[in-house]
């Protein structure tokens, strides 16, 4: 899956999307640090542990890098930013339940609206799978330069490589 990169000076708006996912009584928000073992169970139940541990990472931010979905109080999706590495979007998901009602694209729109706000003009989608959805949304471009596997193989830090 190839890397992805954003243009953080041309995003949607984000309001109106909240909006209409607060009128179907689904709330976006940051997590708090009491919702680090449900976010990390509901990770590991729909994704995976490792997902659930490279999110772990925006808990040790302030504010959190991180943003939930939630309907009545149970998590149906995630998105985090800042957590393999800086300027990187990801990793997020939504129950397959939630799929195609805009959850997705809210929690996108949140983290890469933060990552603005941190002061990013672009933003790397690390591991983008569905790079059609990406581009359709937000604009976001394939990095042409990349192998297809961005960073995620790496055993060593990138700059100790060609040493």
């Amino acid at each position: 899956m190839p890397d992805m990169l954003v243009s953080l000076m041309h995003l949607p708006p984000l309001k109106p999307v909240i909006e209409k996912l607060r009128a179907e009584n689904i709330l976006v928000r940051r997590p708090n640090p009491w919702d680090i073992a449900p976010l990390r169970e509901f990770i590991t139940k729909h994704f995976s542990a490792g997902w659930a541990d490279e999110t772990a990472i925006a808990f040790t931010h302030q504010p959190v890098t991180a943003f939930i979905a939630e309907e009545e109080d149970k998590i149906i999706g995630f998105g985090a930013y800042e957590c393999t590495r800086r300027d990187f979007f990801g990793p997020t998901g939504v129950d397959e339940t939630y799929r195609k009602r805009g959850v997705g694209k809210a929690i996108l729109l949140a983290c890469l609206h933060s990552m603005q706000d941190l002061g990013y003009v672009y933003a790397i989608i690390g591991a983008a799978g569905p790079v059609d959805y990406y581009a359709k949304t937000v604009g976001a471009r394939v990095i042409e330069i990349d192998d297809g596997k961005g960073c995620y193989p790496l055993k060593e830090d990138p700059k100790l490589i060609c040493l």
